[in-house]
């Protein structure tokens, strides 16, 4: 879409638009890829946000503030990740209710082989599509709107 003048509310929701219709096309190209033939990409997402955890565990309600998933359907998840040994999960200490999640061996491992492939294979849908200076711009811009909406 051409830049144009337009009202600041219309401009707004083409930016959203086009920046959702953008993440639409690469994730789904990504999910396609090899990298996620054993884990989707919702189970490798749950995974890379434990990973970067610095305690290594991370309650399941701000596990959900990281993710795009309904609480309930990130609760099946980690479930199923427990069952398949990648996840390990136990009562909050401090809370009854409440519950830490962390990655076990094996699941850190996998994330690492699937991280791997999975940074090869954004960086030959991003790169020919971006210059550096191109990324470096969209980085910035998106850690600017991120950084409003947790603000607000």
């Amino acid at each position: 879409m051409s830049a144009r003048t337009e009202s600041p509310v219309r401009l707004a929701a083409e930016a959203w638009e086009s920046l959702f219709r953008a993440q639409v096309a690469v994730m789904r190209r990504l999910g396609a890829g090899p990298a996620f033939k054993n884990l989707a990409v919702n189970e490798y997402d749950v995974l890379f946000t434990l990973s970067r955890c610095p305690s290594g565990w991370l309650r399941q309600n701000e596990l959900n503030d990281n993710v795009l998933l309904s609480q309930s359907s990130l609760s099946r998840l980690v479930e199923r990740l427990e069952k398949r040994g990648l996840v390990e999960r136990m009562p909050a200490p401090d809370d009854g209710r409440g519950v830490l999640v962390r990655l076990t061996e094996a699941g850190r491992e996998l994330q690492k082989d699937i991280g791997r492939e999975h940074v090869r294979d954004i960086a030959a849908l991003v790169g020919p599509a971006l210059t550096a200076a191109e990324q470096q711009e969209l980085l910035r811009l998106t850690e600017k709107l991120r950084a409003s909406v947790a603000s607000r």
